[in-house]
């Protein structure tokens, strides 16, 4: 699952630190929320300078992946607003999903994340479609499973557990507080 997408693709490689982050804060500020940013660079200790640097202002780092000498880095911007309202009304929490995964592989889970998010950590048997893509793919589920929709935090599941309802769909449950908690057993790209 090399197929990464990405809004912007910013070209670092060559430069030492702190360039790489000072480039990268450039970009990031002009993206919006949600979209996926790709840093090229060269510099090794880039992967741990720009993991620091989301995590302190807030964005997500996905990962990096290793091409050769260029390394990779996969960052997804924050959005502004942390907790939205939820609305749907079926909502299971991460550990009572994990239980039921203990207890099952016979589980539908649909992963809203884009798909650089699912790629670097998502559920085992997770099916990857992105809320972009909901819409177009609700052929590919059955309306009567039971379907549980993860994200990263609850917020976009909640919005795609709406749709799904929306569209006939009758069992269908809001995982929350959704991967930025999980600590069930996950699958990555790296793995």
């Amino acid at each position: 699952m090399n197929n990464i997408k990405v809004n912007v693709s910013l070209d670092a490689k060559g430069l030492a630190c702190p360039m790489p982050i000072v480039k990268t804060k450039k970009v990031m500020n002009g993206l919006e929320a949600g979209q996926v940013l790709e840093v090229l660079a060269t510099d090794k200790g880039s992967k741990a300078d720009l993991k620091a640097w989301a995590g302190s202002t807030g964005h997500q780092y996905l990962g990096t992946l290793e091409d050769g000498e260029i390394l990779k880095h996969y960052l997804r911007k924050s959005s502004d607003v942390d907790s939205v309202e939820r609305k749907h009304p079926n909502v299971v929490s991460n550990e009572d999903l994990d239980q039921k995964l203990k207890e099952t592989n016979d589980l539908v889970i649909v992963d809203v994340r884009e798909s650089a998010e699912y790629a670097f950590d998502h559920i085992p048997n997770a099916i990857s479609i992105p809320l972009g893509e909901l819409e177009s793919r609700l052929n590919e589920l059955n309306k009567e499973d039971e379907i549980f929709v993860v994200c990263r935090t609850g917020n976009r599941s909640d919005f795609a557990s709406r749709k799904l309802a929306e569209n006939g769909f009758t069992n269908v449950m809001n995982v929350v507080p959704g991967m930025s908690r999980w600590t069930g057993e996950t699958k990555s790209i790296n793995n």
